[in-house]
């Protein structure tokens, strides 16, 4: 692909500083570019190393300029970074078409516009909406429905009664609406409760590799729109979470806990069952979190605590070999016996 400094500077909102009509190849890192790619640099030291590097011009914030290079400047370079790439790198295309080695059931429903990749299984009553992608492989349970523009990449198992919404991405290995952990112990053993529910998940959610999302005991656990799920989390049944939460890699929700929107939640981080955690909370990464949590606090820690709390926490214990120490001398001098 070759675009003008220009074209790209409209494309990201960007203003040039140089000239206009440089072609631009290909985007690369500051340490890999060559001439014809463009860079970005969203600090001081970045930009030094862009202006040093190979590049014909560097994506940079709006104070930025160079004597060396062209310079699209720009409101965030982080948002222009993601917008750049998507215009150099597209996502790949794939045709209408059913492949042969598909099994479709007679009563499923399949957009003419959609994609349905090898070795897929589509159960009854189905509906595939417009431009969806099976890329191969994926099972679909009965009476499950997925919205337009939706892509599951291979190996995804979608459970039945699944409702899936519109340009939602679900990566390899994924599973969704698998039975939930319910048990109940009864003379000497485990008995199963039947989970009998579905997964709701909203318009533009994207999860990761290997996940799984329980499907309700009764009812539904849900996933709201734009929230994005990274690898190997585990939401169990009956959870509900907002809009535009980020979940990083090998989260575990507990049954029927409530997330609410804009909830950031770190690495590892563990939720108990019937919890809930309000509106922008940010959780740090392997926190343990056993009580509810208020609008927009942040915390930290096992078992968690808000963040000022825990933090003095962990400077104390960071003090006791030294408060040891000094009992320890304490008790020589004062000739106390252990």
């Amino acid at each position: 692909m070759t675009l003008t400094t220009a074209e790209i500077a409209k494309l990201i909102a960007g203003e040039v500083l140089g000239d206009p009509s440089a072609t631009l190849t290909g985007f690369a890192n500051a340490d890999a570019a060559k001439p014809g790619d463009l860079t970005f640099a969203e600090t001081d030291e970045f930009f030094i190393a862009a202006e040093n590097s190979a590049a014909t011009a560097i994506i940079a914030g709006k104070g930025s300029s160079s004597t060396k290079k062209i310079v699209i400047r720009v409101e965030n370079p982080r948002i222009a970074f993601a917008k750049a790439l998507a215009v150099f790198f597209p996502e790949p295309k794939f045709a209408p078409g059913i492949h042969p080695s598909a099994v479709i059931a007679a009563s499923a429903q399949v957009d003419p516009t959609a994609h349905i990749g090898p070795h897929c299984t589509i159960g009854e009553r189905v509906k595939i909406g417009a431009q969806v992608v099976l890329q191969a492989g994926n099972f679909i349970g009965d009476d499950s429905v997925l919205g337009e523009e939706s892509n599951l990449f291979p190996n995804v198992t979608i459970y039945s009664r699944t409702l899936i919404g519109k340009r939602v991405r679900i990566h390899a290995g994924t599973v969704i609406g698998s039975d939930g952990f319910g048990y109940v112990f009864d003379s000497g053993f485990h008995r199963k409760v039947p989970q009998v529910g579905n997964v709701i998940i909203g318009d533009n959610v994207e999860i990761g590799s290997n996940s799984s999302v329980d499907r309700g005991a009764l009812g539904s656990t849900v996933i709201g729109k734009g929230t994005k799920i990274d690898n190997l989390v585990q939401i169990a049944h009956n959870v509900e979470i907002g809009e535009h939460c980020i979940l990083c890699a090998q989260v575990g929700i507990a049954g029927s806990a409530k997330v609410g929107s804009y909830v950031v939640m770190a690495g590892q981080v563990g939720i108990a069952g019937h919890l809930k955690i309000g509106n922008r909370v940010t959780v740090g990464s392997k926190a343990g979190v056993m009580h509810n949590i208020p609008d927009g606090e942040q915390w930290l820690g096992a078992p968690a605590q808000p963040d000022k709390q825990a933090k003095r926490i962990m400077i104390a214990m960071q003090r006791l070999p030294d408060l040891f120490k000094k009992i320890a001398a304490w008790e020589k001098k004062l000739g106390v016996n252990e």
